[in-house]
Order: structure tokens, then C-alpha cells, then sequence
């Protein structure tokens, strides 16, 4: 059996912390046309319910997320791949660690917020079970531009918030 680049990779998740931020703020300038700033990462991180996660490969941070906890859900704020390590499945590890965070009695789906403009990453959020539920209007402080707001919903609590219909 063939072994990908993928599987060669030696990839760590782990908490960010404040020495990860240049090579973070590198990522997010390549990343995003309106990219968060230093102080936009300072501020979220201080909250007690955010929380940042990052990917390395050797000694080099190539992925980074921020998500917050909520009572019934997660939210993500903000996550990226350095443009040369995608589609290496790093992101979809990352979105791995958030999935098994999931649970019926407490929280249940991860929401995010994507660019009306940002197909691949719609298209990769898609191919991981969210779905776009609604359509937010002029939602980015920098643009005019609208955004989807996703949900991921676990398979169990789906099922469980599923009205059940008996036959006969």
C-alpha cells in the first residue's frame, strides 16, 4: 500500500500559546484578504470560553483554529492551513479534535461563518457534514459581503431531536 503525503506527515495538535502567534499571524495574512490582526487574536484569546488550537508539522505551526464553548454549542472564529500544507487532511484532523468535543447531553453542533466568496472553504466545510442554514446579510465589519452561517450537528443528536413517526 502506497503511503501518502499525508501519512508521512508527523502532524501535533495542540493549545496555541503566545510563541505560535508570528507564524499564526503569517498564516492568517496568507490566508484571508481581511485578515485578524494581532490585538483581534489578544482580545479573543483573553475571553475564559475561547480557545485556540494549532497544527504543527517538525517544528512549524501550518494550521491554527479559535474556537469558543458554548452551553449547547461550538462556535468557530477563525481557523486556516497554510496555503503549501492543504489538502493534507491537517484541517480535517483539526475539525476531528472538534467532532469528539460533541455529545448528545451537552454540546451537540459546532456553527461557524463563512464568506459568500469563499467557495473552497464552503466546499470543505460541506464534504465534513455541515450545512449552511442560513444567510447572513451584510455581515463582515471590512465588506458589504454576506456570509453562511454553517452548522455540523452530530449524527446522535440529529437522530435524538428527530421527530420519531410509528407506523399503522
Amino acid at each position: 500500500m502506497a503511503t501518502t503525503e499525508a501519512d508521512r506527515l508527523r502532524i501535533q495538535l495542540r493549545w496555541m500559546i503566545r510563541r505560535d502567534m508570528p507564524e499564526v499571524l503569517s498564516i492568517e495574512q496568507e490566508a484571508f484578504e481581511f485578515p485578524w490582526l494581532d490585538e483581534d487574536f489578544t482580545r479573543c484569546l483573553r475571553q475564559r470560553n475561547c480557545i485556540g488550537m494549532v497544527a504543527e508539522v517538525g517544528d512549524s505551526v501550518v494550521a491554527f483554529m479559535i474556537y469558543e464553548l458554548h452551553r449547547t454549542r461550538l462556535h468557530v472564529l477563525n481557523f486556516a492551513v497554510r496555503r503549501s500544507h492543504r489538502r493534507l487532511a491537517i484541517g480535517t484532523q483539526m475539525m476531528g479534535k472538534l467532532f469528539a468535543k460533541l455529545s448528545i447531553e451537552r454540546r451537540d453542533r459546532i456553527l461557524l461563518e463563512v464568506r459568500e466568496r469563499n467557495l473552497p472553504a464552503q466546499l470543505f466545510f460541506r464534504s465534513l457534514g455541515y450545512r449552511a442554514i442560513s444567510v447572513l446579510k451584510d455581515f463582515y465589519e471590512d465588506s458589504t459581503e454576506d456570509a453562511y452561517l454553517m452548522q455540523y450537528q452530530s449524527h446522535e443528536a440529529a437522530t435524538v431531536a428527530m421527530p420519531r413517526r410509528m407506523a399503522g
